[in-house]
């Protein structure tokens, strides 16, 4: 029986603030509270003694393990567990954990992705405790285990993770955000954090029906399936009533969260059957980012509970609604205050249009890097289609601050009529104060009141790279506006030329209106904005000079970080296509083929079967039939033997990780498009009984 009283089981598991502050002598938690809240250094005494009493609270919890919890570049979390058991010389045994082991971690892990940071031989790489991200207990079948957040460095300093670039993108924009502060005469606030809260969308099928879909299990979508009769079309899961099954599962899923510190909020069916949305209330984008990674891990590991799989895959099916993970953004000052937030009068906000105009510029003049970002195999499949956005960037704004904007530009200031009351009339019903801006689910980086949407991020991505290249691109552009405006002699004026100048320049990248349509793409053609469709085109963004010299600038990335993060992505992209691939041609030789023909010799053998009956039946029903199968199966058996010698030649790319990626894409890709449509065919004439794999109608209605 779950305890699910909130109140007890938030954070039980994390040691917290709360706990610090109960257990550490005064002089040292206050000492670590300026590590965490303004970055001083950490002294060995404090990390000592922090040692000491984090082992004692965990222990005391029923933990005998602790590991150095890191995120690598593969995407993923990486751990290595020790015991916290020391050995005396007299042989007794000892709880022991030091400082020393707390702060740094020597974990080897040179088998993950470096894009040649680090040799294979090379084995050291270290983990380096951040106290800015709490440390928590991990809990499985064996217990509990005492995880400690930490970045991962090379031996050289170079950053192998996610967690190390997105810290410092969070102090590179603190930077520029001060410089900002300071000219509007805010001469107390010395480091800003970033809030973030990241929505996230998964599909939940039965077990025992993934297990019999190799694509399922080895890739994450299907890579075959016909759509049924109805999907989405009655929007009648949208919102809908939980099913008890799903029910049962979120709230396990919600009091594991809590107990680690994770503020799970809202909970939901998405649009498509079997999908669903998670989100959590936000927090700062460090914290919001290791919660997302704990949130899929326990999404899959509860799921398995229940008899379920829970899919993060971008596009797990094909013509249902993708999954993203929306990641709503704003900068906040330690007193809370929402440098995003327009005020009551937008027009009359200086500090805050200057803020709006830097993001402006900021995505504008790096549209193809914050699409880069957003890039993966499975979002290639997602964006643009059904309810995701677009690959076109662009940013909704809403009437009113479109409307600020444009009076901006020309300097004639008119009366604006945004806000007011909704009156919804029916009496009874409370009139609602009305929103001066909508939402619009068709833009890849939307305002939404206080905080920018970026409704790109793929479902399966940690938001670390989304966020970081946010951050940096933002502070850039804080940084051009500050360099101008630190020498101004007439401040006011200056500045309303300034915003004036951005606004007219970057102007193209504001669309409030509908993104999916066909028009938008002419229009941001005819706007010069970019038009990337595929990640392997998109990751190159991540090397144009620009991009490096701007990373390099605010101390983000090198040029080597980044070299070897496009190595990575490229190559990573090739093996999830070519895993893909194999994968196809697996299940076509082993399963759809060997059904179809098998069906085919049925109808055949049928047939004959009327034929010698004598009664001169008319068989042309049957004929028909056969020959669409058999017609069918040749078409699938050309393009399957295409497919196999197109792997054939992708697996002498060798070390070639840009042409093979490139060939991938244009070769792999398409052919298993072409598959997919004659399989597809075929599946929806082959009798149920022989079909070898559970179809669409089984998946999407299984729980």
């Amino acid at each position: 029986m779950l305890n699910t009283n909130f109140h007890e089981n938030f954070g039980c598991h994390v040691f917290s603030e709360t706990i610090m502050r109960e257990r550490l002598p005064k002089d040292i938690f206050q000492e670590l509270k300026n590590t965490i809240d303004k970055g001083t250094p950490l002294s060995a005494k404090v990390a000592e003694v922090v040692a000491g009493a984090m082992k004692e609270w965990a222990m005391e919890n029923g933990a005998t393990h602790y590991t150095h919890w890191f995120q690598p570049l593969n995407g993923f979390t990486a751990e290595k567990h020790d015991s916290f058991l020391r050995i005396d010389k007299d042989g007794h045994a000892l709880s022991d954990f030091s400082g020393k082991a707390l702060i740094k971690g020597e974990p080897d892990a040179s088998s993950f992705p470096s894009g040649g940071l680090r040799a294979t031989f090379e084995a050291r790489g270290y983990t380096a405790w951040d106290c800015t991200s709490p440390a928590f207990l991990k809990e499985d079948s064996s217990g509990l285990t005492l995880c400690i957040p930490t970045a991962f460095c090379s031996y050289n300093g170079e950053a192998l993770d996610k967690k190390t670039p997105l810290l410092r993108s969070v102090e590179a924009l603190s930077q520029q955000v001060v410089r900002i502060l300071r000219l509007f005469g805010d001469e107390e606030t010395n480091r800003v954090s970033v809030s973030c809260g990241a929505e996230q969308e998964y599909f939940l099928i039965d077990k025992k029906m993934w297990k019999e879909r190799p694509d399922l299990v080895f890739t994450g979508r299907t890579l075959l399936g016909a759509k049924p009769p109805k999907t989405q079309e009655m929007d009648d899961h949208y919102f809908g009533t939980l099913k008890e099954r799903v029910s049962a599962y979120m709230k396990e899923l919600d009091m594991a969260l809590w107990k680690v510190g994770v503020p799970s909020k809202t909970k939901h069916n998405e649009a498509a059957p079997a999908q669903h949305e998670l989100a959590p209330i936000f927090e700062t984008v460090n914290i919001a980012c290791d919660h997302n990674q704990i949130t899929m891990e326990l999404m899959k590991k509860i799921a398995d509970h229940h008899g379920m799989v829970c899919l993060l895959h971008e596009k797990p099916f094909a013509g249902l609604n993708g999954s993203g993970k929306h990641n709503n953004w704003s900068i906040t000052t330690p007193d809370g205050v929402n440098l995003l937030n327009p005020g009551k009068t937008p027009r009359e906000n200086a500090q805050f249009l200057v803020f709006l105009c830097a993001v402006i510029s900021a995505i504008d003049d790096h549209a193809a890097l914050i699409r880069a970002s957003a890039a993966n195999a499975g979002n290639d499949y997602r964006l643009g289609a059904l309810e995701a956005p677009p690959a076109i960037i662009s940013i909704f704004l809403g009437d009113e601050l479109t409307e600020i904007l444009g009076q901006i530009e020309s300097g004639e200031e008119r009366p604006t009529h945004f806000g007011g009351v909704l009156d919804i009339g029916v009496p009874g019903l409370p009139n609602l104060s009305l929103d001066t801006t909508d939402r619009n689910r068709t833009s890849p980086f939307a305002f939404t009141g206080n905080k920018f949407e970026f409704r790109m991020v793929p479902s399966s991505a940690s938001i670390a790279g989304p966020n970081t290249v946010l951050n940096t691109v933002v502070a850039e552009a804080l940084s051009d506006i500050a360099d101008t405006l630190e020498n101004a002699k007439d401040f006011n004026r200056e500045l309303n030329e300034l915003l004036a100048k951005i606004i007219k320049k970057h102007k193209r990248v504001i669309f409030n209106g509908n993104g999916y349509g066909e028009e938008w793409i002419a229009e941001a053609k005819r706007r010069g904005l970019p038009n990337i469709n595929n990640s392997v085109d998109s990751y190159k963004a991540f090397i144009y000079p620009e991009s490096i010299a701007m990373f390099e600038k605010h101390h983000v990335y090198s040029e080597t970080e980044l070299r070897a993060r496009y190595e990575i992505k490229m190559e990573k992209y090739s093996k999830i296509v070519g895993i893909e691939a194999q994968t196809m041609l697996q299940m076509l030789n082993k399963q759809i083929i060997p059904a179809c023909m098998a069906y085919s010799d049925k109808i055949a053998q049928g047939i004959v079967n009327i034929k010698a009956t004598a009664l001169n039946c008319n068989t042309l029903p049957a004929e028909e039939r056969l020959r669409q199968l058999t017609n069918g199966i040749a078409a699938l058996y050309k393009s399957m033997k295409k497919l196999e010698k197109a792997v054939h030649k992708a697996e002498n790319f060798n070390e070639n990780f840009i042409s093979h990626a490139e060939f991938a894409r244009d070769n792999l890709v398409a052919v298993m498009d072409e598959i997919r449509t004659h399989a597809d065919s075929l599946e929806t004439i082959v009798d149920k009984d022989f079909w070898p794999i559970p179809t669409y109608n089984d998946l999407i209605y299984s729980v």
